[in-house]
């Protein structure tokens, strides 16, 4: 760090040296060791359940300097930071930034309403999304480091959604643990929450979310403008689904319901809960044990919450006749346990694939190849860790055949030996590879291939330990082995590990 820019208790800072701290890339070392050290403490003694300390120390945390710059640089560097709020701010300038955090006080503090716009379901529906704005954001993303700490201890095991160093992977891991033995639970629940998001009462959350409760109160009650339109609607339930800590809160709504449910459950039973979001399944061994037991356990859970469950989502299954969870499909085939890319999930995929390549003509290849690359790593980082080789053929064929009726189009009364002479290339990988030539950053002419979905290689995944816990001293060097130590304690300027930096608690 710069010696004129060090930040000393009660030394007020000018723009200058703020900015020379934004861009050393060891203050924020610093500024994540510090609020980690802060959060470790909440932690601890919300394990011990000490809840006037728990509250002072979240006061200490959410008017530190370090936190309020770690909010700030994370609304602003945030996808989201291209939407703006009512306000029609958007944090692209260091000036704004600036009076951003300078306003980021307690006192005076008044959440201005959400702008409220839909977007498209699956389901031919639409879900209405809640945007705050920046100031609104970068306050959310203040108290959630506070809070963050408190959800994790509580939460419940075997909860994957919305959680940090966890992912659907996951849980489709622990479903694999949960329902691949030769003696395991052959009936599944699968249950949904309807509206989760825009229905949990605002009483239940404020009397049971340990945090301020004016600024909560603030979000929750804080309205929303839809359209252009400048009438303010009021908000009487659920949380705004754009917002940095709704997630969060969401969560802690739900936590409880895997404890609740292990009580009524019998040893031999083979009763095992696994939840994302508010996506969730209970396995057991007889269906009677969920029709009489477990449903009526779950509905009674969430009935004071203001949740209920969806009845078209909600069904009891067969493992032998499979069911869907999140865009996997699971099953068994004569004993032996498959995972793979559920039927709507390759059609979304083979659909969005033939759109894309429409979409494109009259276009560059270049143009078309490079969109099409950055979908089919993401959509096959997703599925590589079950056995989705088939699903991966399936797709190639479906590029195959689309890219040769682009090509023909592309060029009126052309054979097939020509669209292959001009369009595609054999490698030593693979032959009849969509291809074209073009210059890199040093003025070379080079090949750019198109990456098809076999080229992602099937691996397994190791699940993350169900109690392991980022806030406390002992899971430390579990995480960092994980090789996700950048997330959490050594946030750089390019989010990569410093190994020459100390770890210190």
């Amino acid at each position: 760090m710069t010696a004129d820019c060090k930040v000393t208790a009660g030394a007020p800072l000018n723009s200058r040296q703020l900015k020379i701290l934004w861009d050393d890339p060891d203050f924020w070392v610093k500024a994540n060791l510090a609020v980690k050290r802060l959060q470790m403490r909440i932690a601890k003694a919300t394990e011990h359940k000490i809840w006037n300390r728990v509250k002072a120390l979240q006061r200490i945390l959410t008017t530190s300097f370090y936190a309020k710059m770690l909010a700030v640089r994370r609304v602003s560097y945030n996808r989201g930071a291209r939407t703006a709020g009512v306000d029609g701010l958007k944090l692209n300038t260091f000036a704004r930034k600036l009076i951003v955090l300078l306003s980021l006080q307690r006192k005076g503090y008044k959440a201005q309403p959400l702008r409220r716009i839909t977007i498209p379901k699956k389901n031919g529906k639409f879900r209405p999304l809640g945007i705050p704005t920046m100031k609104d954001r970068c306050m959310q993303a203040l108290f959630k480091l506070a809070l963050e700490p408190v959800a994790e201890t509580l939460a419940d095991p075997n909860s994957y959604g919305f959680r940090p160093h966890r992912a659907c992977r996951d849980a489709i891991s622990q479903c694999f643990n949960t329902l691949s033995k030769y003696n395991c639970a052959e009936w599944i629940l699968e249950a949904d929450i309807k509206a989760c998001f825009d229905e949990i009462d605002h009483d239940w959350i404020l009397n049971n979310i340990p945090m301020d409760k004016l600024i909560l109160k603030q979000w929750l009650k804080c309205g929303f403008i839809k359209g252009k339109s400048n009438k303010i609607f009021p908000t009487k339930s659920g949380t705004p689904q754009g917002g940095i800590i709704s997630p969060t809160l969401a969560n802690m709504v739900l936590d409880g319901l895997e404890k609740e449910i292990k009580k009524v459950a019998h040893k031999g039973e083979r009763v095992n809960f696994i939840r994302y979001a508010d996506d969730f399944i209970v396995t057991s061994k007889n269906k009677e044990i969920l029709e009489e037991r477990i449903k009526p356990l779950i509905e009674s859970f969430l009935t004071p919450r203001g949740l209920t469950l969806s009845e078209e989502k909600t069904s009891i299954t067969h493992i032998s006749n499979g069911f869907d969870f999140l865009s996997q499909n699971m099953r068994k085939y004569r004993g032996k346990f498959i995972t793979q890319p559920s039927k709507k999930a390759v059609q979304n995929r083979a659909g969005k694939v033939s759109d894309i390549i429409k979409s494109h003509n009259g276009r560059t290849q270049e143009s078309l190849i490079r969109t099409l690359n950055r979908t089919t790593h993401g959509w096959t980082n997703y599925h590589k860790h079950i056995q989705s080789s088939k699903s991966f053929q399936k797709l190639d064929t479906v590029f195959y055949k689309a890219l040769c009726k682009w090509a023909r189009r592309q060029n009126r009364n052309v054979t097939r030996k020509w669209v292959h002479k001009h369009h595609f290339r054999d490698t030593p990988k693979k032959n009849w590879t969509f291809s074209c030539k073009v210059t890199n950053r040093f003025g070379k002419r080079v090949w750019l291939d198109l990456y098809y979905h076999c080229q992602t290689k099937i691996t397994r995944y190791t699940k993350i330990r169900a109690v392991a816990n980022p806030f406390k001293k002992e899971y430390v060097e579990y995480f960092m082995k994980r090789g996700q130590s950048s997330k959490t304690w050594m946030t750089v300027s390019n989010n990569k590990f410093n190994p020459k930096s100390p770890v210190t608690v």
